[in-house]
């Protein structure tokens, strides 16, 4: 699980990244203005598990990496390049995407599924109104 915490040019956005069995699933928080250490702190402890619970998508296939022995000084290297990177992977981006468009689906269905209910409940109050009518009260 990697966080990654960048300004895009208006606000501070916080991109989560979790890797759980060879799926990739990344996560946007907006954190509005500069966020403090404490700030960061209290979203890591008591914020995160609930963005990351709260997921529909199961998320990008990832490659596995190997567990081939690496040269320390490369490491170094790689960490520092880490460390060093601004902004967020493309397969983060299309794990964002994938989830908005997932959530995008699933309201659009509750919404038909609440028109369709309010166009039987009127249809139903119609015909009990015609039958009253009908009864001569």
């Amino acid at each position: 699980m990697s966080l990654t915490i960048y300004h895009d040019g208006q606000f501070w956005v916080g991109i989560i990244e979790v890797v759980e069995d060879g799926k990739l699933r990344a996560f946007r928080y907006v954190f509005g203005t500069e966020p403090k250490d404490t700030e960061i702190l209290d979203f890591i402890y008591y914020k995160l598990l609930n963005i990351i619970n709260q997921s529909v998508h199961s998320g990008i296939d990832v490659e596995g990496k190997s567990d081939k022995k690496i040269n320390p000084k490369r490491l170094q290297r790689q960490v520092a390049k880490q460390i060093n990177k601004v902004g967020v992977s493309t397969k983060a981006q299309e794990a964002m995407k994938q989830e908005y468009e997932e959530k995008k689906k699933s309201k659009k269905k509750r919404a038909k599924q609440y028109r369709e209910e309010l166009k039987d409940q009127k249809y139903l109050m119609k015909k009990q109104k015609a039958k009253s009518k009908h009864k001569g009260k």
